[in-house]
């Protein structure tokens, strides 16, 4: 059997007002609140959280994910007190290939405060300097369900390129869904 390789210790990122971190155990009532909140699922691939274990499971999902090198979730914190106001990461990326996709959610009171473009542009610039674990990233990715304007304005504004709708190629909630692509390669990073 193939015993796994250590993994480097999670990285931590910080903002003007945001540190990014690791989730962990005590996380599990804000992430519960997150993610049980429909406006937060409405565009997810899940259902609106109805206990509190699913947040249990889902912490537990993103720390094996960044253990077994497949991706890496972080919380989205406030500086100021600490609370947890959202995730991102990156949900998979190939190392081979030198690229990765990504996906954020923050609580409703904190949507149209510049805190996602703070939080998402810090992970991009990282993915693209190389230091996470899956190295210096080329080519990072996003989709959204045509009709989640606040996403796409966020991710044009960070330079992704739309390059395509990809019809009916999501399915949950029992319903098919399209998704539009997003793609932002190293060159055409602009940091701030």
């Amino acid at each position: 059997m193939q015993q796994k390789q250590p993994v480097k210790d999670f990285p931590s990122l910080e903002t003007e007002r945001l540190l990014l971190t690791a989730l962990q155990p005590d996380d599990e009532q804000s992430i519960f609140t997150l993610f049980s909140s429909p406006e937060v699922v409405k565009y997810y691939d899940l259902e609106a959280f109805y206990e509190p274990q699913q947040a249990t499971n889902l912490i537990s999902l993103f720390k094996a994910r960044y253990e077994d090198k497949l991706g890496i979730r972080w919380a989205i914190r406030l500086k100021t007190t600490g609370q947890l106001i959202g995730t991102c990461g990156f949900n998979s990326w190939s190392s081979k290939m030198r690229n990765a996709v990504i996906g954020y959610d923050l609580l409703p009171e904190f949507w149209r405060q510049g805190y996602a473009f703070e939080a998402v542009y810090a992970m991009v610039k990282a993915g693209f300097s190389g230091a996470l674990a899956c190295g210096q990233l080329h080519r990072i990715q996003a989709d959204t369900v045509p009709g989640n304007s606040a996403s796409e304005a966020l991710l044009l504004r960070l330079g992704f390129k739309p390059e395509g709708l990809r019809r009916e190629c999501g399915y949950w909630k029992n319903t098919f869904h399209d998704l539009t692509c997003f793609g932002l390669l190293r060159p055409d990073f602009n940091e701030i």
